[in-house]
């Protein structure tokens, strides 16, 4: 909570689930269907987009603060790991990759990045897995951005680099 009873404050850097990061601006008393309704008001800059989240709903909204060190760590240990495609039609899948990009939770959105990344030696995505992918990879690399505090250009030269390394145990089985 920080002074002003609040639990974000303004120029805070935010998550909001299903626009990824944005800024709280400011909060503001708004007159909604004749009852004062106290919100955070919330830029999302690459959205060119203005949310105003009632400062009461915000939990509940799925509203959080930047992921932690330890989270961002297991995010990147996440997209190490083996791509995990389940053998059922794309479009189910493609709802569950939806899902996991718009919880706002860094490691499910890691798993999106991870099961669609393909390395230049395999076969090329659809354009429905591309976008998926991209988006994914896009709101991560904002949030981890953000942590990190570089641009997001140098923040998905860093995800990239983590897709790109082998498992210790697959590097050591390909040596021997």
């Amino acid at each position: 909570m920080s002074k002003s009873g609040h639990e974000f404050s303004v120029g805070d850097h935010v998550v909001y689930p299903a626009h990824g990061v944005g800024q709280v601006q400011g909060v503001e008393v708004q007159e909604v269907a004749g009852m004062q309704l106290e919100v955070y008001v919330i830029t999302f800059d690459h959205e060119k987009m203005t949310l105003r989240v009632p400062t009461a709903k915000a939990k509940t909204a799925g509203l959080r603060s930047l992921a932690e060190t330890g989270v961002v760590s297991k995010a990147l240990t996440t997209l190490k790991g083996r791509a995990r495609v389940k053998r059922t039609m794309w479009s189910r899948r493609a709802q569950e990759y939806e899902a996991k990009i718009n919880s706002g939770d860094l490691i499910s959105i890691a798993e999106v990045v991870r099961d669609l990344h393909r390395a230049d030696n395999q076969p090329e995505q659809s354009y429905s897995e591309r976008q998926l992918y991209e988006s994914a990879l896009d709101r991560m690399a904002r949030e981890v951005a953000a942590i990190e505090r570089i641009d997001r250009d140098a923040a998905i030269v860093m995800l990239n680099k983590s897709l790109l390394k082998v498992p210790v145990a697959a590097a050591a089985a390909a040596a021997a």
